[in-house]
């Protein structure tokens, strides 16, 4: 090959790849969480301020945790609301996964369910990992709890104190669910746990520092179950909370006697101001967000 000749190719090499680098970035831009972060940040008086800020995550170093969506509750207006937000947060989970985000599933107290399958094993067998603080160790509805935090939130904007049931006849309290919601697909490299030391062994095997939660119910579970936000932003994972797909235990005749919807939005405020930013599927799937059909 002549030397005329080998420089001509290697010239329409470079020219290929030079032209070929703006497909290239446009490829990343496409893989990569383009997030719209929703936070409250305190203003004049007792005001707080919405900040919105766009941030870029990496979805091989970012989880999604599904929080408690059973198939089955106690409380029946709960239980329709699960199987009504299931759908849809069932899709926005599958864009995420195709994006290379680690999937958890947690449904707590009924991994035995799941103690055959290869995603409860790929739990229990991540190398141990030491956590930066300790994990919680009180006990609460079949795992550990983090319970609320006065010296960093208020407490909590609605009275769940009778446990939150709306529907008109309330509901007797009982161990209603067996599963995971089946509407919820549990794929391939997906992992399952309740406890809290399994997440974070999950998390840190794989180099995970970005966490969004999703599921019910927010004011109780998704805070409060040891792979929830507080215990996540304790342990210093950037942590997110997918608002449109979530859900509160809270009866509209308790204080601040609002609707059950207006309820679940001041739990997201809350979160909002004392523990971690929020954002919709919107960002995940390109897609219109969730809404309940009855959500005024």
């Amino acid at each position: 090959m002549s030397v005329r000749l080998l420089l001509a190719l290697t010239l329409c090499s470079l020219v290929g790849l030079f032209l070929a680098l703006p497909l290239l970035r446009g490829a990343d831009e496409k893989v990569a969480l383009h997030l719209n972060l929703s936070s409250r940040v305190k203003a004049d008086g007792d005001r707080y301020a919405v900040v919105e800020k766009k941030t870029d995550w990496d979805p091989k170093k970012t989880a999604i945790i599904i929080c408690d969506m059973w198939d089955d509750h106690w409380c029946k207006s709960a239980a329709k609301r699960v199987a009504e937000m299931a759908g849809p947060l069932n899709d926005t989970v599958k864009a995420a996964r195709a994006k290379g985000v680690f999937v958890i599933h947690a449904p707590s107290s009924v991994t035995a369910f799941y103690k055959d399958t290869p995603q409860r094993k790929l739990a229990k067998d991540a190398p141990a990992a030491k956590t930066p603080v300790p994990l919680s160790t009180a006990e609460r509805w079949g795992t550990t709890w983090c319970w609320p935090d006065p010296k960093r939130e208020a407490e909590l904007p609605i009275d769940d104190s009778d446990m939150g049931c709306d529907c008109a006849e309330k509901c007797k309290i009982r161990e209603a669910w067996t599963r995971q919601i089946a509407t919820i697909e549990i794929m391939d490299g997906d992992a399952l746990t309740d406890n809290g030391q399994e997440v974070w062994n999950l998390l840190q095997a794989r180099g995970i520092d970005n966490v969004i939660l999703c599921g019910v119910h927010l004011n109780m579970c998704v805070l409060g179950r040891p792979f929830g936000i507080r215990q996540m932003v304790r342990l210093g994972k950037n942590v997110a909370l997918l608002r449109d797909l979530t859900d509160t235990m809270y009866n509209p005749e308790k204080a601040p006697k609002v609707s059950h919807f207006a309820g679940t939005d001041l739990v997201v405020e809350h979160v909002e101001k004392y523990w971690c930013p929020s954002f919709t599927s919107t960002d995940i799937t390109g897609k219109a967000g969730f809404r309940f059909k009855e959500a005024k």
